[in-house]
């Protein structure tokens, strides 16, 4: 059981961002990785077809034999982990933004959260954001757009660096001091928004955290690989290729149709 892999499923490229600190702290671990950027952005679908979505990665990944799944995205996450925990037996670790530490942190009071659509409208941010956020200001910020750049590798463009200055600057006119990314494509933004942020504002994401999580749960449950050796990852996606070997090298990229 301890040998067998850990699945991983995003939208598309974002969950990449918290892959890589799952293969750093646990380095002998297998990983399948999926892509589903044939329907990709997440946040433009409904909260019907996210679940549809989640749920046709998770049955394939099972049938791949992962031991645990993380579902690599704040809006499949927010919208579709609770169905999948009560439809599949394996354990499942989501992602969603890190309101928590950034209103226990904030001396002007004021955070900003940067997401998309799917996870600003969905329940249980809204539940996050009550349980954390008395005597705090969120102010909610949809990054329209930013994905779909992220995915057609427009990361160093101009017009991204410009898009993004229209979403945080009103944040920083309003005396924001933690800004939260609420989407695992984001954390590829860092260079851009380090530039454009004044240097007190503190820039907040989770896959951090998220990576002990699953350490944590792979440990209660006795399901750490036994191996001392290095793990191993596959990359799979579900649309275009092109996106992933931004990231990637062309040769490990498998396409696949998950219907």
């Amino acid at each position: 059981m301890g040998n067998r892999p850990i699945g991983v499923f995003d939208s598309g490229v974002g969950g990449l961002s918290l892959l890589r600190e799952l293969r750093s702290l646990l380095p002998n671990e297998d990983f399948i990785y999926v892509s589903d950027n044939a329907y990709a952005p997440y946040g433009a679908l409904s909260p019907v077809d996210i679940r549809k979505r989640s749920q046709a990665l998770t049955q394939w990944l099972c049938e791949q034999s992962c031991k645990l799944i993380v579902v690599a995205c704040n809006t499949a996450t927010t919208n579709a982990i609770e169905s999948l925990r009560k439809t599949y037996p394996v354990p499942f670790v989501g992602i969603e933004p890190a309101i928590k530490p950034a209103a226990l942190q904030t001396k002007t009071g004021v955070v900003g959260v940067l997401a998309t659509k799917g996870t600003l409208s969905s329940g249980l941010f809204h539940e996050t954001s009550s349980a954390y956020g008395e005597g705090v200001r969120i102010l909610e910020k949809e990054g329209k757009h930013l994905v779909q750049m992220i995915e057609s590798g427009m990361l160093q463009s101009e017009e991204i660096e410009q898009l993004l200055q229209t979403y945080i600057q009103p944040m920083i006119e309003q005396r924001v001091d933690h800004l939260v990314l609420g989407c695992t494509h984001y954390p590829f933004l860092m260079p851009i928004l380090t530039r454009i942020l004044p240097q007190h504002i503190k820039i907040v994401d989770c896959n951090g955290a998220v990576a002990k999580q699953v350490e944590r749960v792979l440990n209660k449950k006795e399901l750490g690989c036994e191996s001392q050796n290095l793990g191993s990852t596959t990359y799979f996606c579900t649309g275009d290729s092109q996106s992933m070997r931004q990231f990637v090298s062309p040769e490990n990229v498998i396409e696949l149709s998950i219907p």
